[in-house]
């Protein structure tokens, strides 16, 4: 029998309350590096540092963290991820120069852990059939902070500086640890991950393909987004009420792919839902640099992209669990570190090919990784994968 979305378990969308905290108070500073810069007296390109700092210790620290706290009850652990996220923004709102300011990233980064240490327990509160949109109220925040919170949060920076929206975020994060210590429960069951286990997990080849297709499609997605901005403005001239408007619109249809990658996911499968989802992507990406000088069809690709794009996570994070429920902890981590990564590569290879391809086309530079990640599901499909053994009734989304 399958359940609504109403009947999830209502911890869930705390736990999205806390991933819109997160997901805000993380790429907030992508918006206001201008006026950081200025204040701590720094270039522009060392400002930017301040998102590969949390880019990096999300990618090394958090699996670590997620490995040395398996023994401990997951609500302590849930406690620890948030203590460090606050604890960084405090730090980096208090910085008076560059190097304490990474410092507080640091520390925020290793708080992402949070991610996904509630990712595994929203999947193990629910029936295998309901991973999916267990999954995709998880992940709502994060989609919600592109559309709303980091929006906002610029609009602050700019108006009364840099450190208002930072300030904010501590805030939050005091808010949410405090409300984690009330609301969850001191018993809270979940996969606890450890070395032996996740050794043999990572020898499976649908795992590594897995991390893999998470690499390759967010170095498709950040080799435009990196430089959304004047991507957009090379395509279309916009001023800044037009521009924050079109992120937002973007981030709205990334908030509708997040949902309908759930609900996708439980009804189609993963690796079916994945397909089309990367073919639209795509499609997407390669129409894109066709719509200058018309706004209207801009707007159009950038919805398409948005959901199908947010839309990939659910599937992709109910396939690892789906390969090994009791590594679900650091599976999840580690492909939240492809997640980093993949951000980082993308970044790295459009600008170094933005004089040769020209900010409009810069899409047509991603659209080859996007390709490539599609080729990978090629073998889940194939007979005899863990794609398509897997009993229709116990994991109906892994097919």
């Amino acid at each position: 029998m399958r359940q609504t979305a109403a009947s999830m378990p209502r911890i869930l969308y705390f736990f999205a309350l806390c991933n819109l905290v997160i997901g805000s108070g993380a790429f907030v500073l992508g918006g206001i590096l201008q006026p950081m810069s200025v204040s701590l007296g720094i270039s522009l390109a060392a400002a930017g540092q301040a998102m590969t700092a949390y880019a990096v210790a999300t990618a090394v620290l958090a699996p670590l963290l997620i490995i040395l706290t398996a023994r401990w009850p997951r609500k302590r652990a849930i406690q620890l991820a948030l203590m460090l996220f606050m604890l960084g923004c405090l730090v980096c709102a208090l910085a008076p120069n560059f190097w304490v300011l990474l410092l507080g990233r640091v520390l925020m980064g290793a708080g992402a852990m949070f991610t996904a240490a509630a990712s595994a327990l929203a999947v193990a509160m629910v029936m295998p059939a309901q991973r999916g949109r267990a999954l995709s109220i998880t992940f709502l925040g994060i989609s919600i902070s592109y559309a709303v919170g980091v929006p906002v949060g610029a609009w602050l920076g700019f108006e009364y500086g840099w450190r208002v929206p930072v300030w904010l975020s501590a805030a939050a994060s005091l808010g949410a640890l405090l409300a984690a210590s009330v609301l969850l429960p001191n018993t809270m069951a979940g996969a606890r991950a450890n070395f032996a286990g996740f050794a043999a997990a990572a020898r499976q080849g649908a795992v590594l393909r897995t991390w893999l297709r998470t690499l390759l499609y967010f170095v498709a997605i950040f080799s435009v987004f990196a430089y959304v901005g004047p991507v957009l403005q090379a395509l279309n001239p916009l001023d800044s009420t037009r521009l924050s408007m079109t992120l937002a619109l973007f981030g709205l249809a990334g908030v509708a792919g997040t949902l309908t990658g759930g609900w996708a996911t439980d009804r189609f499968g993963a690796v079916h839902t994945m397909t089309v989802q990367l073919c639209t992507l795509i499609s997407s990406m390669c129409l894109l640099p066709l719509t200058s000088g018309n706004i209207p069809a801009m707007l159009a690709t950038l919805v398409v992209w948005g959901v199908a794009g947010f839309g990939l996570m659910a599937p992709q994070q109910s396939r690892l669990v789906s390969l090994s429920p009791e590594q679900a902890p650091l599976l999840l981590s580690l492909n939240g570190s492809m997640l980093y990564i993949g951000t980082a590569v993308g970044a790295v290879i459009s600008g170094s090919l933005i004089d040769i391809a020209g900010l409009k086309n810069l899409a047509w530079v991603g659209a080859p990784f996007g390709v490539v990640a599609l080729l990978t599901l090629w073998f889940d499909r194939a007979p005899g994968s863990a794609a398509t053994t897997a009993p229709r009734g116990s994991a109906p989304h892994a097919r």
